[in-house]
């Protein structure tokens, strides 16, 4: 296969897995988009071995072919090859892929957060390295950006877990903070029943105002994001934003209803991304 080829495959890997992302990067110049693709095609693969796999000698196995692939030893396949292709046109640093496979580690044995800090611990490591990751690619004052990186992964996981909590439970995965739930007077057992109540829904936008602030602080420092990147980053955060407010419009209903944002939302919130980066240059 070429690298054209290769890159192909990532692309396909997330325009399957996740819409909003790829509708927000496919926006970028080619090069940096496929950067994009390529990272998120390794970070797909590594949640795929633990999500559903659930096999911990091929996270094993995973591990030492990213240790192999740091000393230049290549597995002969199109996400390995257009990673090498990504790391070697943008410099990336191997520091939030090593993070990423370690939060895999720890997922494997996870277990309730007790308090909010022990949730966005584990936020900076299932998702804020996604950002630290790509971080070369979308902005050449990178090295600027880290707090918002780290300010937009917690955002965007803690948004997937306020969208998912009925689909989590059925897994086994609790993630809301257990100080936090009980603080609410909301337990394991309505969790179990699907009660929406008013403490749920103060416990819920508890935990989304937390994540309207961890985006709000991220957008102070999106002028210094490269000007080819800018819009994809404020779609891809206005569309992950959005989805707080479609589990408001169904009514808290996290349990029973897959909540998205629409077709037509999005080129509405396209529109406004097209707005704020003109705004900004």
């Amino acid at each position: 296969m070429s690298l054209k080829e290769d890159y192909l495959v990532c692309e396909q890997i997330i325009q399957s897995n996740s819409k909003s992302f790829y509708k927000a990067f496919k926006t970028l110049p080619p090069k940096k988009a496929n950067g994009i693709f390529a990272v998120y095609a390794f970070c797909r693969a590594i949640d795929d071995i633990v999500d559903e796999q659930k096999d911990m000698s091929a996270l094993d196995h995973f591990k030492c072919t990213f240790e192999d692939f740091k000393k230049g030893i290549i597995l002969d396949e199109p996400i390995w090859r257009a990673l090498k292709d990504t790391f070697d046109t943008f410099n990336l640093s191997y520091e939030p892929f090593d993070d990423m496979i370690l939060g895999q580690y720890k997922d494997t044995s996870f277990s309730q957060p007790n308090t909010q800090k022990d949730l966005e611990a584990y936020c900076y490591y299932v998702a804020s390295t996604v950002g630290l990751m790509i971080l070369p690619l979308l902005s050449r004052k990178h090295t600027q950006l880290k707090e918002c990186a780290l300010h937009l992964g917690k955002a965007m996981q803690i948004t997937n877990i306020l969208r998912d909590v009925g689909e989590d439970y059925t897994n086994q995965r609790m993630y809301l903070p257990k100080e936090v739930m009980n603080g609410f007077e909301y337990y394991e057992e309505d969790l179990k029943n699907s009660v929406i109540n008013d403490d749920f829904i103060n416990l819920w936008e508890y935990e989304a105002q937390i994540a309207e602030t961890y985006y709000s602080k991220a957008m102070k420092d999106f002028s210094l994001f490269d000007k080819d990147a800018r819009l994809s980053v404020i779609a891809a955060t206005k569309f992950y934003k959005e989805i707080l407010n479609a589990v408001r419009k169904n009514n808290y209903d996290c349990f029973n209803k897959r909540n998205f944002v629409s077709k037509s939302k999005k080129y509405t919130l396209l529109l406004e991304s097209y707005f704020l980066n003109f705004k900004l240059r």
